[in-house]
């Protein structure tokens, strides 16, 4: 998953971003609202930390930019940090389409709470505890057991498997897949994506899980089936049958 942290205190910024990195997200780090602005206009984000008192343009204007910007960027959860904690600042900043609001100072390990919350908020999902028959997979400790055996997967590979449980029955592109795993500072290739997927998939045949190619548009995991039927969970197969083949 790939966070914009936006935070003009450099050591707060700093201790952030480093607090981030261990939990396995990969994080992008700006320091005022223009390179903000210009950092969702161009890459993909799983969620935003946005700072209000920013330099150049204040934290409010980035976010009326982002709302007013096309459904994919509306959809894009926003977490605000501030030092400003009186009620009209929180209603200020929750009317221009935050999603959730943390005063500074705050814990780190409140940060990674809403940081979960909001994320899951985003994909429908109800707890860190990902199940899919056989297989859970625990968003908290990046941890996927089949049967309560603990799988044995890199953490690239941990991170491709909660983006397609995340997204199940909905086709995800290797270009997608690596902007959620990537930072500016990674390097990575579309082949290596590939070479993380064969893996992945290995790892998940004895467990029942199949990650599917769909030629042209990415990799999916189906979602669960209701009482072991070949009826999908939401009455209809959301995969891309129709549009392409299976590898």
């Amino acid at each position: 998953m790939r966070i914009l942290l936006v935070e003009d205190d450099a050591e707060l910024g700093s201790g952030v971003c480093a607090s981030l990195k261990r939990e396995h997200y990969a994080v992008d780090w700006v320091t005022d609202g223009p390179a903000a602005s210009t950092a969702l206009s161009t890459g993909q984000y799983d969620l935003v930390i946005l700072d209000l008192g920013l330099p150049k343009m204040s934290g409010l204007q980035v976010l009326r930019q982002l709302r007013s910007r096309g459904e994919a960027q509306k959809a894009v959860p926003v977490l605000i940090t501030t030092a400003m904690d009186s009620v009209t600042d929180r209603v200020e900043g929750l009317d221009a389409g935050a999603d959730d609001y943390l005063v500074k100072p705050f814990a780190l390990d409140e940060l990674h709470a809403r940081v979960r919350a909001l994320i899951r908020r985003r994909n429908a999902a109800t707890s860190n505890l990902l199940a899919h028959g056989r297989l859970t997979f625990d968003i908290a400790s990046r941890q996927a057991s089949s049967d309560g055996t603990p799988l044995e997967l890199s953490v690239r590979e941990a991170g491709i498997l909660e983006v397609l449980l995340l997204r199940a029955g909905r086709a995800v592109t290797k270009e997608q897949l690596m902007e959620g795993l990537c930072a500016w500072d990674s390097d990575i290739s579309l082949n290596a994506i590939e070479v993380y997927v064969h893996r992945l998939r290995k790892k998940l045949e004895p467990a029942g899980i199949q990650v599917r190619t769909f030629r042209g548009l990415g990799y999916c995991i189906d979602k669960p089936l209701v009482n072991g039927t070949d009826k999908p969970i939401n009455g209809h197969d959301e995969a891309p049958r129709a549009a392409a083949r299976t590898q």
